[in-house]
């Protein structure tokens, strides 16, 4: 009876230090998937500065992108629904701003403005994908400290809920028009 109840206990204690451990582990990995983004909005933040300064036709269009690109940077010790909504706002700016490029050609045909773009692009996708990273990572972390029985050791191992990166843009969520006719824009 004494080698039934120690091995309970023993097999209790077992549990709750794999949950504990899973528990702290997912979180590390939410702070590092949101550190992903960082980096990458970081990157995207001093990119905007050598594409504005390659660019002087359009004023209202470029104020614009500074103010949200400084708006995002404040934004970012505000938590992940601050940081989303500056980004958004940052990305309707640079959305204008591409649409700027694409109206005056010689700003298209300019070899550093079109790899500077390019860099944007790239890290805009990037920003997706660390975005896409961490929401799946938070959500396996809220719903492993969620699960019964392990929300018996989230509030030990101090798992509180982690946001998700949502977009709050409504830009963001419209769809781009593709026009595949081979006419020449509209000026």
């Amino acid at each position: 009876m004494l080698i039934v109840v120690v091995l309970l206990m023993v097999a209790v204690v077992g549990w709750g230090i794999m949950s504990y451990n899973g528990i702290i582990a997912l979180k590390n990995q939410v702070a590092n998937a949101w550190h992903q983004i960082d980096v990458q909005l970081k990157r995207r933040h001093d990119l905007i500065p050598n594409l504005v300064g390659s660019m002087q036709h359009e004023r209202d269009t470029l104020e614009r992108v500074i103010t949200a690109r400084n708006h995002a940077i404040a934004a970012q010790s505000g938590g992940v629904a601050a940081t989303a909504a500056a980004e958004g706002q940052l990305g309707g700016a640079l959305r204008g701003l591409l649409a700027v490029v694409e109206a005056y050609p010689d700003l298209k045909a300019n070899t550093n403005v079109s790899r500077l773009q390019e860099e944007l692009s790239s890290t805009e996708n990037k920003i997706g994908f660390a975005r896409q990273l961490y929401n799946d990572t938070a959500t396996q972390y809220n719903t492993k400290q969620a699960q019964f029985p392990t929300s018996l050791v989230a509030g030990v191992a101090g798992a509180s809920r982690a946001d998700l990166w949502e977009i709050e843009d409504a830009g963001e969520r419209l769809n781009p028009k593709v026009d595949l006719t081979l006419a020449p824009p509209a000026r």
